[in-house]
């Protein structure tokens, strides 16, 4: 047992996986239980106390202000038709280095869905990413 009996602090992410979830976080302005609904498939063993931890880590656990000092109105998404995707992708830094973070966002359903490739500029990497989105989502 520990002085006072307090449990150590043990750090539930990789670097990678915390680079991950703050890119993430930055590139969509998500609300915590929908990053974490949408990281839960990239990290496994997330939780929510876990995720908020590191976004407080990294000065993102509140979503940015406007002018006012008040939180920006929501925004509705457009209409659009079934199976329409939002595909976009982040440079993050990582320790095995420069790696892309893509993020697809199904506009009807709101399913958000990340995975880190390598590789941005080739179309092997949006073939892999969609195929792996497809095979997740099933």
């Amino acid at each position: 047992m520990h002085a006072c009996g307090l449990r150590r602090f043990r750090r539930c992410f990789s670097a990678e996986q915390e680079a991950i979830a703050g890119a993430f976080r930055r590139h969509t302005l998500l609300a915590l239980d929908d990053c974490l609904y949408a990281l839960q498939a990239t990290i496994p063993h997330l939780s929510r106390s876990a995720l908020h931890r590191c976004f407080q880590r990294h000065g993102i656990s509140r979503l940015p202000l406007n002018e006012d000092g008040h939180s920006p109105p929501k925004k509705k998404f457009k209409d659009y038709p079934i199976g329409y995707l939002h595909v976009d992708f982040a440079k993050i830094q990582t320790e095995e280095g420069k790696q892309y973070l893509f993020v697809a966002i199904d506009r009807t359903s709101k399913v958000a869905f990340a995975k880190l490739h390598p590789r941005a500029k080739r179309v092997v990497a949006l073939t892999e990413f969609a195929a792996n989105m497809a095979w997740n989502t099933a």
